[in-house]
């Protein structure tokens, strides 16, 4: 039941998202400066609503003698469509953020991720460019094209709540971010 609430509460975040980005609004960036992560994903992203779009209309045409499953699957493609347009609304309206009043860094992807490290846990951060490669222990990558630019390294382990809810010890957190130098500025000039 629990596994069924925060799939529900995925998709109720996602359609937020989707109106927020509808009318120019951003969440949770209000008192901080927003470092945006979308850029790296776009085309992808449209990639993937072109195939579903295409998708659509292929089972459409196939679909046309049988009236209630062509229903049932243009419904399903529809929603297929809706959803990965609610994604990257995600990733475009939920910024990383960095509260130098809140003394805290908010690092996110989509509405899977969403995680505070305080500005005073941090012992290093640096532009790293880095690809995707095997989760080790104590580490987490929020990328975003299967490529990382930051890289933070902490004093004291932060708490990251996964998905589906198990919580981890994190130490090292990698994630990319479009301006990933003005981000390292902004981070050295905060804990300063």
């Amino acid at each position: 039941m629990r596994v069924a609430r925060r799939l529900f509460v995925h998709e109720v975040r996602l359609f937020v998202s989707l109106v927020l980005w509808v009318v120019r609004r951003t969440h949770g960036a209000d008192g901080g400066q927003a470092f945006g992560y979308a850029r790296g994903q776009g085309a992808m992203m449209a990639g993937f609503g072109f195939v579903c779009a295409v998708e659509t209309v292929a089972m459409s045409v196939l679909l046309r003698d049988w009236p209630a499953v062509h229903a049932v699957f243009l419904f399903l493609d529809v929603y297929g469509v809706v959803l990965v347009v609610a994604l990257h609304a995600s990733s475009v309206v939920r910024p990383h953020v960095l509260d130098v009043a809140g003394g805290s860094l908010r690092i996110r992807r989509y509405v899977h991720v969403d995680l505070r490290v305080p500005l005073e846990r941090i012992a290093s951060v640096r532009r790293e460019l880095r690809m995707t490669r095997e989760r080790a222990d104590g580490e987490l990558d929020v990328e975003v094209g299967a490529r990382t630019t930051v890289t933070l390294e902490l004093t004291e382990p932060v708490t990251h709540v996964t998905f589906l809810g198990r919580r981890r010890e994190v130490r090292v957190v990698r994630f990319h971010a479009d301006d990933a130098d003005g981000l390292v500025r902004a981070l050295g000039r905060a804990r300063v």
